[in-house]
């Protein structure tokens, strides 16, 4: 399964570096690179991309706020020479950093976390995720999930009978979890679909527990409350 990308990076040098490290990847697919953030916003509308190497620090504009104004966002990677940023970073979700100047090992690393991650949502569907508890991994079925809570470095699998502490990021549960089944609501949670009970601009309600909906996420719980009605 390969993948297709694109490198948005205002330094030419730089996109040279990706473009080599890219030639040495077997899965990679790397369709084009930008000078421009601007000009590659276009191309993201017309063609389908899996992920992009993005640089944050930009004369024009920034990486994150080019994040920002896409409708659709593919996996993201950012590349910078500036680690302060980091956290503004994965804040947006992004699957990975890599701090300029970086190696074709590292890079290459970057790279096989977002196969894993694209295998998982385009390969053959599963009922059932592994949840990492302390040294030992539990199965849990997919069914079983009500809803998964952000606690700190940790994330709470809220289900039936029991809740199961995992220490990992809201943005990896997102990334394992099916679109088709499970919808991020707001910063801390997300949610199961078909175990919404009542829905509103401002809130779920699932398993009995009120849950809020985020200022950036009522779009895509506007759409679920559509999808529900149809099936109705």
């Amino acid at each position: 399964m390969n993948i297709s990308a694109i490198a948005i990076d205002d330094e030419p040098k730089a996109l040279e570096v990706v473009k080599l490290h890219a030639a040495k990847v077997p899965f990679l697919d790397l369709k084009s690179c930008f000078t421009n953030a601007f000009e590659a916003i276009p191309y993201l509308q017309k063609q389908k991309i899996d992920l992009i190497f993005l640089d944050i620090k930009m004369p024009d504009i920034s990486g994150i706020d080019f994040i920002n104004c896409l409708q659709k966002v593919p996996m993201v990677i950012f590349t910078t020479a500036y680690s302060e940023y980091a956290v503004q970073g994965f804040e947006l979700d992004a699957l990975d950093y890599l701090l300029k100047p970086f190696s074709l090992a590292r890079f290459t690393k970057s790279c096989n976390k977002a196969l894993e991650i694209h295998t998982l949502r385009n390969g053959e569907r599963q009922n059932f995720i592994f949840v990492k508890t302390g040294y030992e991994e539990e199965k849990v079925f997919l069914e079983e999930i009500f809803y998964v809570e952000a606690e700190g470095n940790y994330v709470s699998f809220i289900l039936k009978n029991k809740k199961i502490l995992s220490r990992q990021s809201l943005v990896h549960v997102a990334m394992i979890l099916p679109e088709h089944q499970f919808v991020r609501i707001h910063r801390s949670f997300i949610i199961a679909i078909n175990k919404i009970e009542r829905i509103s601009k401002q809130e779920l309600l699932v398993a009995g527990v009120s849950l809020p909906v985020g200022a950036s996420y009522e779009e895509k719980v506007n759409e679920i409350r559509e999808r529900i009605k149809e099936r109705k």
